[in-house]
């Protein structure tokens, strides 16, 4: 809590009352009654940081004792961050400095809107600081969490971290929810002096910690729908399922080349295929399909303002959020083996040496002879034998060749570690494993890779006197050099270190460093790190480069079955191969930061599934050692990353001994002030899990070689959740040996 006498205290409240004042003139002892604070040492103190903001030209002393506002507030408009401690930063549309507001001068603003700040004047080069007058949008005024219900009253405690108030519902607006269930909560009505928002359950969602109730939390929570509205699937179902021999006649017919398709083994909707041909020369003509979703989805149906408003699939643990109903995802547009299927295709000429001597753009219609699995794929690849082994050492190949030239142009190989888990017939976790990508993985990565590049050169390179042919496009943006060097530190914790001299030297050194953590302890925090510190792809109209693959231009063509973007380059590309009008650039932009809005929410909804079930499955591990990695030092404590399960969990400061700990923020490490022991960025060290909350997701955790673990240890008694595993005839995965 901040202290009276702390004079930056007053001052960012004086500052706000002449802000609020205009152009009136003031005197100490009115500003401290329009602040309310009338005893002798606030008054003193007012005082004081009236004079300081004299002196730093925020007011004019204008009679003795008489001040008046000097600057004149400045309105900037941005998107709200909220911290910890009920304050927030704006960060401006205009790309400049982020704004700081003070926790009483956020209003009713919540993480995520759009806002209006008044600025405060600062000193050059000083901290930006303001006070939000206006929400122009709300992010979002639905909010998952549990419900605590008083003598007449309830309250939902959100879920949401940055929704730091409770939510007051009316006894009449519990909408049949008990207490202590998960439900979510609509806010009706939030007046700038109410201390809470007041709100109405609109849904219940069940009892917390059972799996069906927390994976419906997690769609709600990011603003997802598990239903589509009736009059979408209403349209989807009056689709035509037949394909007129008319409409044929308009498509180039690839039925009789061979046509194939790759996925994984669970996969339900297959959007895109291969055709391999041989030509006369020796050369080959590969066949890139992608499901025609354009052709059944038209512009501003129903079916289109909601795969607008949803903007991509969401893959969680154990379901999959489509954009589309199934109709679509499922039937119409799944390259589905032994049926005529109309598509999008790019069709390419090439040699050899995995050289693109010609292109070819165009609606088509396929028949795939044979769908494989990854692992069917890549059994083929590696024995060399089986049906299609030939067509897909070639395809292979020529993968692989097109892989090494993006390197040599700078391309990055970011090789995320995916979490993936077994579950029971009751959705309990009972093993955890991490994807590994092989060849036949990355022979369909590089053909899509090629697809969506040839496309967005295509468009990037027309040219017209009289139109600028905007598209959407995906980018990636050159890495901060203040985040390169924060990198550097971190990767220096570890012994390792990037060259920044150039892009060139920053792409080398990254790919450099991701090979030689291979495999090694800290390979998977390392990676994370990295990914962190590029910059985030995004979708916009304007043509620009994709700095991680190394592209000049790029776009998502190759999924429209699951992102909305891909299903707008169908219909721009569809349009400008057919000389059709630009599109309408404003519109395009609109769309594409709708989707890379969307696309952030599906991440973090993805993430919270996968921690949710990694905080499941590490429950039953109370009480057991394991080796970690620190992965983040700060003043509550220690986080490590335990190796074993791709999980992070946090020593409070309170756990790591008898022993005070001060935390060193300059060299990010925590020192016991006996100076015997230190704790920072990298060290291996051995923990204890000691407590796993799957209601907030926290993994709790205790340092071995402090004092406090072993009375962590008296507390515990592990083996009864062994026994009780034994009972219902579970194995404990401790035991898997």
């Amino acid at each position: 809590m901040r202290k009276k006498k702390d004079i930056q205290f007053y001052k960012e409240k004086v500052q706000f009352v002449f802000a609020d004042a205009g152009r009136k003139v003031l005197n100490y002892k009115q500003v401290a009654a329009r602040m309310d604070y009338n005893d002798g040492e606030s008054r003193n103190l007012i005082l004081a940081a009236i004079k300081q903001l004299c002196s730093e030209q925020y007011l004019e002393e204008i009679d003795t004792g008489r001040y008046i506002l000097k600057f004149i507030p400045q309105f900037i408009t941005g998107r709200v961050d909220m911290t910890q401690n009920k304050a927030a930063y704006v960060i401006p549309e205009d790309g400049t400095e982020d704004i700081y507001v003070p926790a009483d001068y956020t209003h009713t603003a919540l993480h995520g809107d759009i806002v209006k700040v008044s600025l405060a004047a600062h000193k050059k080069g000083a901290k930006r600081i303001g006070e939000i007058v206006e929400i122009t949008k709300r992010d979002k005024n639905q909010f998952v969490g549990v419900l605590s219900i008083h003598a007449g009253y309830g309250f939902l405690v959100a879920e949401d971290r940055k929704m730091k108030l409770d939510i007051f519902i009316p006894k009449e607006k519990f909408g049949g929810a008990q207490n202590g269930e998960k439900a979510i909560a609509k806010i009706t009505h939030w007046e700038p002096e109410d201390i809470h928002p007041t709100g109405e359950i609109i849904a219940v969602l069940g009892k917390p910690g059972v799996h069906e109730t927390e994976m419906n939390a997690i769609v709600a929570e990011f603003g997802f729908a598990s239903k589509f509205p009736e009059e979408v699937e209403l349209e989807a179902a009056q689709l035509n399922t037949k394909t007129s021999s008319a409409e044929i006649k308009l498509r180039r017919d690839f039925r009789d080349v061979l046509t194939f398709t790759i996925d994984p083994a669970d996969a339900k909707d297959f959007d895109d295929a291969l055709s391999f041909e041989q030509l006369s020369d020796g050369t080959f003509e590969i066949g890139i399909h992608i499901a025609d979703v354009s052709h059944y989805v038209q512009k501003g149906s129903a079916l289109d303002q909601e795969a607008i408003k949803r903007g991509t699939s969401v893959y969680l643990v154990d379901r999959t959020i489509p954009m589309l109903p199934e109709k679509l995802s499922n039937e119409l547009c799944s390259l589905r083996p032994n049926e005529d299927k109309l598509c999008f295709s790019v069709a390419v000429k090439m040699n050899h040496d995995a050289e693109v001597l010609d292109t070819w753009f165009g609606k088509s219609i396929i028949h795939s002879k044979r769908r494989f699995t990854y692992e069917e794929a890549q059994e083929r690849i590696e024995t060399k034998s089986g049906d299609l082994f030939a067509e897909l050492e070639i395809l292979n190949q020529l993968a692989i060749q097109l892989k090494e030239k993006r390197f040599k142009k700078g391309a990055i190989s970011f090789e995320t570690q995916e979490v993936k888990f077994r579950l029971d017939e009751n959705n309990k976790p009972i093993d955890l494993f991490v994807k590994i990508r092989k060849d036949a993985h990355k022979l369909i990565e590089e053909f899509m890779l090629l697809a969506n590049r040839k496309v967005a050169e295509l468009i990037a390179n027309k040219k017209s006197k009289e139109h600028a042919y905007p598209f959407v496009y995906r980018v990636h943006e050159e890495p901060n050099q203040d985040k390169l060097g924060q990198f550097n530190l971190f990767a220096s914790r570890f012994g390792y270190h990037i060259q920044t001299s150039n892009v060139k030297a920053i792409a080398k050194s990254f790919n450099d460093l991701l090979e030689q953590v291979e495999g090694k302890p800290e390979q998977n925090l390392v990676q994370s790190q990295a990914i962190r510190t590029m910059s985030k792809a995004y979708y916009t109209g304007k043509k620009t480069m994709h700095y991680g693959l190394a592209f000049d231009h790029y776009t998502h063509f190759t999924s429209p079955i699951r992102r909305y973007p891909d299903l707008l380059a169908h219909r721009l590309l569809f349009g400008y191969l057919h000389n059709d009008k630009p599109g309408i650039e404003k519109e395009i932009e609109e769309l594409c930061k709708q989707s890379s809005a969307m696309e952030v929410k599906a991440a973090d909804a993805e993430r919270a599934s996968v921690r949710y079930k990694q905080v499941e499955y590490i429950s039953d591990f109370i009480g057991d050692t394991f080796k970690g990695i620190i992965s983040g030092v700060t003043e509550w404590g220690v986080y490590v990353e335990i190796s074993q399960f791709r999980a992070e969990g946090l020593i409070k400061i309170q756990n790591l001994g008898e022993d005070y700990f001060d935390y060193d923020e300059n060299n990010k490490w925590i020192t016991s002030r006996n100076g015997k022991q230190k704790l920072q960025l990298g060290d291996e060290i051995e923990v204890m899990v000691v407590a796993a909350d799957i209601f907030k997701r926290q993994i709790d955790l205790a340092w071995t070689a402090s004092t406090v673990t072993a009375n962590f240890r008296k507390k515990l008694d592990p083996r009864s959740n062994r026994k009780q595993d034994r009972k219902s005839g579970r194995k404990h995965p401790k035991r898997k040996r």
